[in-house]
């Protein structure tokens, strides 16, 4: 078990009624204008708004404070935590609380736009390897594209807190999130929220899932791997912007968060070859309130999410609970939330949705991450509000 030097807050979270509305409204208002109302009809009982799941009892520690927008979280062996804070620094969370200086060996980040770095992920065979692979944004030296997306590998060096040996695997179209999936492949997300992308072009990479071996190369069983005209890492396509990934710890499906435009925030389960309707498809509309494709959210060759929030959540953050310190939270899955400023943590019936509690509601602070500690708890990073000074976040824990 980790030991973290904390001050320690009990806490007993309320449900948040999921219709209510964001704002008083008007009658006159147009139908496509109100966050509430769901502009086509689930597609079956259970897709969103679940009723409210049993109130929770737990402890919420800061373990570090004063990080700077961090993005993404992941467990060293021996229970050292490695954060990336997407204003460039990638560092290190001893076992007793203490944030380390950042790691030296980063390659030269662009901060132009929505740049810096984004996610990282260990190696399967870390531990034999030193393997992290990590996102972020590269300068380009071309003012009308100032910053390059890429994906990179390095070694990590524990004494000299640094990354060695550097090497970019994927190079351009905003990928953003990685995650190994059981078979040891890599899956990288790419976002589609520019208006000129078109994530239903198989030609592109915008909006997709690209499935890669671990040196960048492409497995041999990708969908339209021998497919003219059509990239061979794509994995699954018609997707928005993927905000967060998870393996089903029961059955290894590979479940995501999706961003949607306003309302339409999604949990998708990915299937290889399978198009997600972006955007033809949406339980969200555009956020000038008109209609997204044909106004349809359904059409047949396309996938329905698990479940989706109308109004909005910000989905961020996902991950499925196993350990020994909430035996009562076995088999939920927990996505963090931004905007929502909350942990939504669904109870589920294989793959549909039983009921949602809301978490940390109290606390009003913008959730970006969460994973499960080797000791059974969870660490949660919260995020700074858009104008308030960086170097302000936290990494909580959450405890019996």
């Amino acid at each position: 078990m980790l030991l973290f030097k904390t001050n320690s807050v009990r806490v007993l979270i309320a449900f948040t009624v999921l219709a209510t509305p964001a704002y008083a409204q008007d009658e006159e208002e147009l139908p496509t204008l109100k966050l509430d109302r769901i502009p086509s009809a689930p597609a079956f009982s259970g897709q969103t708004r679940a009723p409210a799941a049993s109130s929770s009892s737990f402890s919420v520690e800061t373990v570090v404070a004063g990080l700077s927008s961090p993005w993404a979280l992941a467990f060293l062996p021996g229970g050292e935590i490695l954060i990336n804070e997407y204003t460039g620094a990638m560092r290190v969370v001893t076992a007793d609380g203490e944030l380390l200086q950042p790691l030296s060996g980063l390659p030269e980040l662009s901060h132009d736009g929505w740049a810096g770095l984004f996610d990282v992920a260990l190696d399967p065979g870390f531990e034999q390897n030193q393997l992290i692979y990590f996102s972020y944004t590269a300068k380009s030296g071309d003012s009308d594209s100032p910053s390059i997306p890429r994906v990179a590998r390095g070694r990590f060096d524990r004494d000299d807190l640094r990354i060695t040996d550097v090497e970019v695997i994927i190079d351009g179209n905003a990928w953003q999130e990685l995650h190994f999936a059981p078979d040891g492949k890599l899956l990288v997300s790419g976002t589609s929220v520019d208006p000129d992308a078109d994530a239903q072009d198989l030609g592109s990479a915008s909006g997709k899932v690209l499935r890669i071996n671990s040196d960048g190369s492409v497995p041999n069983d990708n969908p339209w791997t021998d497919t003219p005209d059509v990239r061979a890492k794509i994995y699954s396509y018609g997707h928005r912007d993927i905000s967060g990934f998870a393996t089903h710890p029961k059955t290894g499906d590979i479940w995501i968060t999706e961003h949607g435009p306003r309302g339409g925030d999604e949990i998708n389960i990915i299937r290889a070859g399978a198009n997600y309707g972006w955007k033809v498809i949406s339980y969200g509309t555009a956020y000038t309130g008109s209609v997204i494709g044909d106004g349809h959210a359904a059409k047949d060759g396309m996938q329905q999410p698990v479940y989706f929030w109308r109004p909005s959540i910000a989905p961020s953050g996902l991950s499925f609970y196993t350990g020994n310190m909430f035996p009562e939270w076995r088999d939920s899955v927990f996505v963090t939330s931004l905007s929502g400023q909350h942990i939504s943590r669904l109870e589920l019936d294989g793959e549909r949705v039983i009921a949602e509690e809301r978490l940390l509601v109290e606390r009003g602070q913008r959730i970006r991450e969460l994973r499960e500690g080797p000791d059974g708890a969870l660490y949660v990073l919260t995020n700074e509000e858009g104008d308030a000074p960086k170097g302000t976040a936290e990494l909580l824990r959450i405890l019996k």
